[in-house]
């Protein structure tokens, strides 16, 4: 039996490419023979090889249409979109914290990039007869912290419902969608937190990563999640090998969320 996930030649889009999960992505997908574009707020200084960068916004609408006009020029289309990108730069303090600007910096960015690539995108797949587009949502959509990720958490889950009901319309046209749910990912981001609340709690960064793993509720693994990890996952379901997979949530996250 072979194992080759058949990417070879395949143009694939992926946002937020030059971080966290999305980097890994960018690179799993350039070492399988995909043809990558990526998107960054600003190109980076050393580039990765082999892998096409586009310089915007995709929290605006703007921004979205230079992506897709840049997928159409630089690659003809695409048959793989990975909507990564994602994040909250909302405040603690729970619900009366946040204000219609925050809330709507929270869905431009976590649910409207995604629905603004995916209309531009889709119809050229559904022309050709198929592709793939993969959300990243979120276990938060699942086990919302509401001291700190209120809005962030009701973005990623009307991106998951979103998801679904798009899959239900575009794969009898061809067109698979998936949604990938990770738990605490150890991201740059992640690290920073972690060594922050360590330094504030008189610990090291083990000690910090313990904190972080207790105000989730524990996670069974006694990890985080590495970038890379959730990069095969996503890898795999934009490859043929996962060619009857559509319409389905794929929660990575060590066991966190503790049902079924």
């Amino acid at each position: 039996m072979s194992f080759d996930l058949g990417l070879a030649g395949r143009r694939a889009l992926v946002t937020g490419g030059t971080k966290g999960v999305g980097a890994a992505v960018v690179a799993t997908l350039r070492d399988n023979g995909a043809h990558v574009l990526t998107t960054a707020r600003t190109v980076p200084e050393t580039p990765e090889g082999g892998v096409l960068y586009v310089a915007a916004d995709i929290t605006t609408a703007q921004g979205c249409a230079t992506v897709a006009q840049a997928a159409l020029d630089r690659l003809g289309g695409v048959d793989i979109l990975v909507n990564v990108v994602g994040g909250s730069t909302a405040p603690g303090g729970g619900f009366a914290a946040l204000d219609d600007d925050i809330w709507m910096r929270e869905l431009n960015l976590n649910l409207m990039a995604a629905v603004r690539l995916d209309r531009a995108l889709l119809p050229g797949m559904i022309a050709r007869g198929g592709g793939v587009i993969i959300h990243v949502t979120s276990i938060q959509h699942e086990l919302p912290l509401p001291e700190s990720t209120t809005a962030y958490a009701a973005a990623k889950a009307a991106l998951s419902t979103y998801s679904k009901s798009l899959s239900k319309e575009v794969t009898p046209k061809g067109v698979r969608v998936v949604r990938v749910s990770p738990g605490w990912v150890e991201t740059e981001a992640a690290v920073a937190l972690a060594e922050r609340l360590a330094r504030d709690a008189g610990t090291d960064y083990e000690g910090g990563k313990a904190i972080i793993m207790k105000a989730l509720g524990g996670i069974p693994l006694g990890r985080p999640n590495k970038p890379q990890e959730v990069a095969d996952l996503i890898t795999f379901l934009a490859s043929s090998r996962a060619a009857a997979i559509s319409g389905t949530e794929h929660v990575i996250d060590g066991g966190t969320v503790p049902t079924a």
